[in-house]
């Protein structure tokens, strides 16, 4: 790509740029979380049929995607999981095609009051944009879309079809970028701009999420004796699985991208309820469970395994012997997956080339990074042969209170995906 179309792509960034704040502003009031993101689609089609790009919007089916790898379990209804991709046709076909991936849900914001200022009215302060899923991750939205207007504004397109999608469930599942999988979108290489402070994630971790039902005997508090109480039950496994975790994370067990660290894999026990009465002993309690597996291990001989070490702790208990645990696996079945490990001549090029679009807009080479979390990624990598990179702003407090996305950063990322749009896919006049 020729040094003036670079310039002319980072001008045309900062010339757009108030409008792209104004965007991820409007985006971030939506309150997508899981079965709410109707409104931010809407928003999103909207913006993206303006820009006159082939709309396709449709409501996730299970039964299509059900039987595919990568799929995950889900509990409850799917009325309201819907995709939107828009997809710009190229005229002459002479470049490399494109995905442009990013996710519209977002987790809960938690209490309220715990929030400097709600979650769901953005604000912009001191060089950050703050609220939920401003950083993850609207802000990588935003940066696919006013890259690619970026490059309208120079009077060209993307000479290879890019298809940019806005899906739902990444939070849970992934489920949102397999049906677009299914559907048949497919291309030469994918962009997600996750907010992984401008690195280039070269591999990811696997997640599984799982509950654990337990009954108990219930009976007045004044007889406790002779009850068994289902909360307390808990405890015990979930010690065992935390014994788990450490073994998992032992240093022969780690893969390459993860030998220097000595945590990776993380357990958490994300919720747990129980119990109906105050002075009654509880006669049941759910806990679920989120557990990391690393890129190449097994799903289900990780699975085999927390099922043994619940059921063998479940054994040493008096009355949990006789009344064993229930596992139920929804959410997440992730498989981990690295990029490092693509050999091929798309991945190779598609980095590099990545990284000649990082140092033009930042100055500095590109950082490569294993990261201890999951993302859509996996989808491409492992199911559709295509490498995935995953390349976006610095956001920090994701998933907590006061979430804030930096707006210099968000300026970079979006001049680096102009940029390498116009080197993979090549461009032509429009």
């Amino acid at each position: 790509m020729q040094d003036d179309l670079k310039a002319r792509l980072c001008d045309a960034v900062d010339a757009g740029f108030d409008r792209q704040i104004e965007f991820l502003s409007e985006l971030t009031s939506h309150p997508s979380t899981r079965g709410n993101e109707q409104s931010a689609q809407n928003f999103m089609a909207d913006e993206l049929s303006v820009r006159g790009y082939e709309i396709d919007r449709w409501q996730i089916d299970v039964a299509e995607i059900e039987n595919l790898p990568g799929f995950s379990p889900v509990i409850g209804p799917y009325d309201d999981a819907v995709n939107v991709v828009g997809t710009h046709r190229s005229n002459t076909q002479k470049g490399r095609s494109l995905i442009l991936n990013g996710h519209i849900d977002v987790v809960p914001e938690g209490p309220l009051d715990m929030w400097d200022t709600p979650p769901f009215e953005p604000r912009v302060e001191g060089g950050w944009l703050y609220g939920r899923g401003g950083g993850d991750m609207k802000a990588g939205l935003a940066s696919n879309l006013f890259a690619l207007d970026a490059l309208r504004a120079c009077g060209f397109a993307p000479a290879g079809d890019v298809h940019f999608q806005s899906v739902v469930e990444e939070e849970c599942t992934g489920n949102g970028a397999l049906a677009c999988l299914a559907r048949g979108y497919k291309a030469d290489a994918v962009l997600i701009p996750e907010p992984f402070s401008e690195h280039l994630v070269t591999a990811q971790l696997g997640v599984i999420w799982f509950q654990v039902h337990l009954k108990g005997r219930p009976t007045h508090v004044a007889y406790v004796g002779s009850g068994a109480n289902a909360i307390e039950a808990a405890f015990p496994l979930i010690k065992a699985l935390h014994d788990m975790e450490h073994r998992w994370n032992a240093a022969e067990n780690r893969p390459d991208d993860y030998a220097h660290m000595d945590h990776a894999l993380n357990l958490n026990v994300g919720k747990i309820e129980g119990g109906d009465w105050t002075s009654s002993v509880p006669a049941w309690s759910v806990f679920d469970v989120r557990m990391a597996i690393f890129p190449g291990q097994s799903i289900e001989a990780a699975k085999a395994e927390i099922e043994e070490v619940i059921l063998d702790a479940a054994r040493d208990n008096d009355f949990l012997r006789n009344s064993l645990p229930e596992i139920v696996y929804h959410g997440f079945h992730a498989e981990g997956y690295a990029l490092s490990q693509d050999s091929s001549e798309r991945a190779i090029s598609a980095i590099e080339m990545l990284d000649r679009a990082h140092q033009a807009a930042t100055g500095q080479e590109l950082v490569r990074e294993a990261i201890t979390a999951t993302t859509d990624a996996r989808f491409f990598g492992l199911y559709a042969d295509t490498p995935a990179l995953v390349y976006g702003p610095r956001a920090e407090a994701i998933h907590g209170f006061n979430e804030r996305v930096e707006l210099e950063s968000i300026r970079r990322i979006t001049k680096a995906t102009a940029m390498f749009i116009a080197d993979w896919c090549d461009v032509e006049e429009i």
